[in-house]
């Protein structure tokens, strides 16, 4: 009977399909940890934005409230 190479033809092919998984399984945690890399730079570049605009709005109130002063003075 020739179930010795049929196994053993069934067995490489499942070693293959393994390297393969594990191939995908290390490329996509690399993906993944980049991924998280980028992500902790955009929260903070958000961050840094966010404060930028608050910063921003302070100093347009701050002159919006100088300007109607000056109109309520003259």
């Amino acid at each position: 009977m020739n179930t010795k190479p049929n196994q053993s033809l069934e067995l490489k092919e499942l070693e293959e399909k393994l390297d393969l998984l594990i191939e995908q399984y290390n490329a996509l945690k690399n993906e993944n940890h980049s991924l998280k890399i980028k992500q902790e730079a955009l929260v903070k570049e958000k961050a840094k934005l966010i404060e930028k605009t608050t910063q921003a709005r302070i100093r347009v109130e701050a002159m919006i409230s100088r300007l109607k002063a000056m109109e309520h003075g003259s």
